[in-house]
């Protein structure tokens, strides 16, 4: 999970799908009606770290229209170009977004819908951590940091995709937390207080779905992905003999992600969905 929020406004999503359109004539492939997502409309907000890149590979490849944001323009270019020419054909743009400034994000679920027709999906990754040895020696500045990252940012997220998620029908809000939110350790205060807080505003999204929804059922849902952290080829390269014991890779995380939609709302509405063994 990517721990930046910052960065000036970037909006070069019209350039990219006509660049894209090009790009796909080389190629001379496309992942057109083949995917079980073709057609869908997902958002992917921390899109430039490792399991960002691995989510817009694996929507792209089911078929998605991805669009990813992040406050780093040059990792988000990177991710988004990595993802489209891994899947030739497929609508995959970036937008440089900080999450931090409801407005903005606001403007980007806003322009996302009017772009595309439709938004089916909010995926969360935005993370960051920072802990202590022991309880007494926590700093709360760190919790200044955590809130912004981890808690602020679900906030307007939320706030600026409900509507679009319910109006798509079988729209999607996902949250990847961690196991520690569940089970807080002494130097982990205000990372798990942080992940726990997050969860509960994801939760009382989900309620809100559930009431709007009626006897129908919800029209949306809101659901958290749980491990107990994410690992990557990077990490396994940089530290060839640690286990990573109960550790999720990145590309089980995105196809998780993936299957979310195979499920109905109702079923996943409120819910966690544990990706590594419960505390």
């Amino acid at each position: 999970m990517t721990n930046t929020v910052h960065g000036d406004r970037h909006d070069s999503r019209r350039a990219a799908v006509q660049g894209q359109d090009e790009e796909a004539t080389e190629m001379g492939t496309s992942t057109g009606g083949q995917g079980p997502l073709d057609g869908a409309v997902i958002a992917v907000a921390g899109a430039a770290g490792p399991a960002g890149r691995a989510t817009l590979l694996r929507l792209a490849e089911a078929g998605a229209v991805v669009v990813g944001s992040d406050a780093d323009p040059e990792r988000l270019a990177e991710a988004v170009d990595a993802a489209r020419y891994a899947h030739g054909g497929a609508t995959v743009i970036g937008d440089t977004v900080d999450l931090l400034d409801l407005d903005q994000t606001r403007e980007w679920a806003d322009r996302t819908e009017k772009e595309f027709g439709r938004i089916d999906g909010l995926i969360h990754l935005v993370g960051g951590w920072r802990g202590s040895s022991t309880f007494a020696e926590t700093n709360l500045t760190d919790w200044d940091t955590l809130h912004k990252l981890l808690i602020r940012t679900v906030q307007h997220t939320s706030l600026a995709f409900n509507d679009a998620l319910e109006r798509s029908g079988n729209g999607r809000f996902l949250l990847i937390s961690a196991a520690g939110a569940s089970k807080p350790t002494a130097g982990n205060a205000a990372y798990a207080a942080s992940k726990a807080a997050a969860e509960a505003w994801t939760l009382a999204m989900a309620d809100g779905f559930r009431k709007t929804g009626g006897e129908g059922g919800p029209r949306a849902a809101a659901a958290i992905l749980i491990v107990k952290a994410l690992v990557n080829d990077q990490m396994r390269a940089e530290r060839p003999n640690a286990k990573f014991a109960g550790f999720t890779d990145v590309t089980e995380l995105a196809e998780a992600i993936t299957e979310v939609w195979s499920r109905p709302a109702q079923e996943v509405n409120g819910q966690r969905l544990w990706l590594t063994p419960k505390p």
